[in-house]
C-alpha cells in the first residue's frame, strides 16, 4: 500500500531529482575543496591531540554529503507544492553557502577565527535546515543528523585551533 502522504512520482522524475541531488552536492563539496589547502600554514598550526588524521576528513565529508543529497532528494519528492519546494530550496542553499564559506575562511584566507564566528550561523543554517525538512520528511531529516553532529565536531576543533594559534 502506497502512503496517501506521499505524491506518486514517475521513475523518470525520481531519477532526475536524484541526478539534480548529486550534483548539487558535489558541486558544493568542489567548492569547499577549492577553498582547502591543506599546504605549509595549515600544517604548520598546533592542533588538538583529539584531531584525527586528516585523511579521515575526505570520507567523513563524502558521508555526510551523500546522507545531504539523499535528504534532498527525499525531502523534495515528498514535498507538497511550490512553497513547499521553494523553503527546501532556500533551506539547502544557505546552508550550502555557509558550508563553502566556512571552508574559504578557515583554509584558504587563513582565518580562523572568522571561520569561528561564521560557525555559529551555519551550525543554525542546519539546525533550520533539519526544521523545514523534517515538516516534508522526517526520515530525511534524520538524515541530516550526522551533518549536525559533524559540523559540531568540526566547530569543536575550530575553536581549539583558535584557541591553541592565539597569533593568528
Amino acid at each position: 500500500m502506497v502512503n496517501a502522504l506521499v505524491p506518486m512520482r514517475s521513475r523518470r522524475e525520481v531519477v532526475v531529482v536524484a541526478i539534480v541531488a548529486a550534483i548539487a552536492v558535489c558541486t558544493v563539496a568542489a567548492l569547499g575543496s577549492l577553498g582547502t589547502d591543506l599546504g605549509p600554514w595549515y600544517q604548520g598550526l598546533r592542533q588538538p591531540v583529539w584531531k584525527p588524521p586528516d585523511l579521515w576528513f575526505g570520507p567523513a565529508w563524502t558521508l555526510v554529503f551523500s546522507l545531504i543529497g539523499w535528504a534532498g532528494a527525499r525531502a523534495w519528492l515528498r514535498a507538497d507544492g511550490r512553497a513547499e519546494r521553494m523553503r527546501l530550496f532556500w533551506a539547502f542553499g544557505v546552508n550550502a553557502t555557509l558550508n563553502v564559506l566556512w571552508s574559504w575562511l578557515f583554509f584558504r584566507w587563513r582565518r580562523p577565527d572568522w571561520a569561528q564566528l561564521e560557525l555559529l550561523p551555519f551550525w543554525l543554517s542546519i539546525v533550520g535546515l533539519i526544521l523545514i525538512v523534517r515538516r516534508t520528511d522526517k526520515v530525511a531529516a534524520s538524515l541530516l543528523l550526522p551533518y549536525l553532529a559533524w559540523v559540531t565536531f568540526a566547530a569543536a576543533l575550530n575553536c581549539a585551533v583558535v584557541r591553541l594559534n592565539p597569533a593568528l
